[in-house]
């Protein structure tokens, strides 16, 4: 793989993740990509990008980008990403690497091991960061900056692609990169991302006054935020890993059960006992 300043790198989806990446790898310095490219079906968002020097080129048509592309970003949603992986697979540049940063990984996974065009690498990651708000004009609201990235490496990964990408990485501000499968992945991120999403919208759905918030002092704020979520991916992503989500709510309705009967019989000792033990627990989790 060349150096990153001589790369063509282009990000397929110009949402509020492509966004970001794209304003990440111009503030990489000297080690900015040689030219940065960037596919979306709405022109609007590319004029934007464009006349914010975001980009050098953009594209409404993707095979005019893949083909020139030694690095691709997909920061599609996951059936998207399938979808386009199927229909570009033959576009792509000779020896291009291609990364991904959805939620899920089991089945993109299993595809791509199945699929992929020998000659080319495709390094399935997670970059576990956002915002609530969704949309290239909220892409600068996004911080990379010590945030944790998850790669899931296939078998056919070259392994000078792999470190060519984690310093990449890197060099966008993120702090700790984790490597493990995609049973893993799915299975541990069901539990610190999915879940919450589903408290938060349970939280969000379980009370009808809309003035609430007069009462809130930053605990209400501070769980439901997640809550003002892009229905339409987390839709996808809750029901794709609803074996590894439907195993966490379980595991979450059981010790609010044990909260629930702590309260009821006003048994002082074991709920401090109990609180005491979360918060302990808490502490130590790095």
């Amino acid at each position: 793989m060349k150096g990153i300043e001589e790369c063509t790198i282009g990000i397929a989806g110009l949402g509020l993740m492509g966004g970001a990446f794209a304003m990440a790898l111009r503030k990489c310095g000297a080690a900015s990509p040689g030219n940065l490219l960037a596919f979306d079906i709405d022109e609007k968002v590319l004029a934007e990008a464009l006349a914010a020097s975001v980009i050098d080129e953009g594209f409404s048509i993707s095979k005019e980008m893949v083909k020139r592309c030694d690095l691709v970003f997909l920061c599609l949603n996951p059936s998207t990403l399938l979808g386009f992986m199927r229909s570009e697979m033959g576009n792509f540049k000779e020896g291009a690497l291609i990364t991904d940063i959805a939620g899920i990984k089991g089945k993109i996974c299993g595809e791509m091991e199945k699929t992929l065009r020998p000659d080319l690498d495709f390094i399935p990651g997670h970059p576990m960061a956002g915002v609530e708000k969704g949309g290239f004009s909220n892409a600068h609201l996004v911080s990379f900056k010590d945030k944790n990235y998850i790669l899931t490496p296939l078998k056919k990964n070259r392994k000078q692609n792999l470190e060519f990408f984690k310093n990449l990485i890197r060099r966008l501000g993120f702090g700790r990169i984790t490597e493990t499968t995609a049973a893993e992945h799915d299975s541990k991120i069901a539990f610190t991302s999915q879940l919450c999403h589903v408290i938060a919208a349970a939280l969000v759905d379980c009370e009808d006054d809309s003035e609430i918030t007069r009462f809130g002092g930053g605990s209400f704020e501070d769980l439901t935020r997640i809550a003002m979520l892009n229905t339409p991916m987390w839709t996808e992503i809750f029901l794709e890993n609803k074996h590894e989500l439907l195993k966490r709510i379980g595991q979450f309705e059981g010790s609010l059960g044990k909260l629930k009967k702590y309260i009821m019989e006003g048994d002082m000792a074991v709920l401090a006992e109990t609180l005491n033990q979360v918060r302990e627990k808490r502490i130590g989790m790095s």
